[in-house]
């Protein structure tokens, strides 16, 4: 499935997936999303790893030849021996309980060499694609050596699928091209927040600026009840209704949509809440002192880093009504000591909503893990970026270009 124009008329289209393809005895390219952080040569966090497990193991039982292909990082087209992709193939190998050959190479001999030698059954994972700057041009070249080394294409990496690059698009143009089982679950989960969502729909919206998130609050507003914002941008909505917020962030060039978005929220009888209180602390040393504070009381030194407890209580109350709700984006700046309650005070809200929960952007996966609630949320979205894109209405590249089920 997939949006369409972002008119609000978007179409849900299905696409085919491994399950329509028989992989038995063929080569099978199967694009992965193993961009995890690494840590003195140990993955330290393989969340991204095991979400494309149950794709994988799929294909190794059915006795397909599976070769993965990933991104590890920003290495800009050139060779980084920080951005390789060993450690993830022993960890990948830890998991499937099984050997991972890994290449120091995405194509060329020595791969092609590699591939020769598969048997069905077998695992092969290629070196980071993003080594060689074809990769991000989508260069048709490239793409043709990548698919050359397979019979089929599988994308399994929605957080990937935003990019029009060789290995989410290009590919495709000469092998037949379905998804996986995780690309499978994000357009169902998500798709169903813009055709079908249960009410009262919540939508809670975080991060540092609204610039990021235009896009989904336009396409939104004509289908949630409820627009929870938190985080950075926040700031952006109060000083469009004309507070002084000392030195928080805000993005000035924004508060006139800011203050257009209010408006239209209003005449849709779209709830939009904002920050009442706030967890304050002094701009230029935020560590040596914080102090709970309401929105309308900033000390003029002083800058917003969290939303205060009586907001998360008004958020908490308002996400607990809720049937459906999507979170992007922190409340504050939660990764530092003593500006986390707002986030985890939501985190918790969300969990115990028993609402169709999707959470997606990779530090609100992470706060919703540190609060120990992972496990009561529907769906953690893989994708931040793709996520976005699709609930703003957008066509994502890498989906579009999957056979249509």
């Amino acid at each position: 499935m997939r949006p369409g124009s972002g008119t609000g008329s978007e179409t849900q289209v299905a696409k085919k997936t491994v399950r329509d393809v028989d992989v038995r005895g063929r080569r099978v390219l199967v694009r992965v999303d193993f961009n995890v952080p690494l840590d003195q040569g140990r993955v330290a966090d393989d969340t991204r790893i095991r979400a494309a497990l149950p794709t994988i193991r799929y294909l190794v039982e059915r006795g397909a030849r599976v070769i993965l292909v990933s991104h590890l990082g920003r290495p800009k087209g050139k060779v980084e021996d920080r951005y390789r992709l060993d450690p993830v193939a022993r960890r990948l190998g830890e998991l499937l309980g099984r050997e991972v050959v890994k290449t120091d190479d995405c194509v060329g001999p020595e791969v092609e060499a590699a591939v020769a030698r598969l048997r069905d059954g077998d695992v092969l994972l290629l070196e980071n694609v993003r080594f060689h700057p074809e990769e991000e041009k989508n260069d048709e070249g490239f793409a043709r050596k990548l698919a050359s080394l397979a019979d089929i294409y599988v994308n399994d990496a929605f957080g990937a699928a935003h990019r029009a690059h060789a290995s989410t698009v290009g590919v495709a143009e000469f092998l037949p091209a379905v998804a996986g089982f995780l690309m499978e679950k994000e357009l169902a989960m998500l798709g169903r927040l813009l055709a079908d969502p249960e009410p009262p729909f919540v939508a809670v919206l975080g991060g540092a600026k609204i610039s990021d998130k235009i896009g989904v609050i336009e396409n939104l507003l004509g289908r949630v009840q409820a627009l929870l914002v938190g985080g950075g941008m926040a700031n952006t909505f109060l000083r469009a209704r004309g507070l002084a917020l000392g030195k928080s962030l805000v993005e000035v060039d924004k508060v006139d949509l800011a203050r257009e978005l209010l408006a239209r929220a209003q005449e849709r009888g779209v709830e939009l809440l904002l920050p009442e209180d706030a967890v304050a602390a002094p701009a230029e040393a935020p560590a040596t002192d914080r102090r709970e504070v309401p929105v309308t009381e900033v000390p003029e030194e002083w800058m917003i880093l969290d939303i205060g407890p009586a907001t998360a209580d008004r958020f908490a109350v308002a996400v607990k009504t809720a049937r459906t709700v999507f979170w992007n984006g922190p409340m504050g700046v939660f990764e530092m000591a003593g500006f986390e309650r707002g986030t985890e005070a939501v985190a918790r809200a969300v969990a115990d909503s028993g609402a169709l929960s999707v959470v997606g952007g990779g530090d609100t996966v992470a706060a919703v893990e540190r609060a120990g609630v992972a496990d009561r949320i529907t769906h953690l979205s893989t994708g931040g970026g793709a996520s976005l894109e699709f609930l703003e209405g957008r066509d994502l590249p890498g989906v579009a270009v999957l056979q249509e089920g």
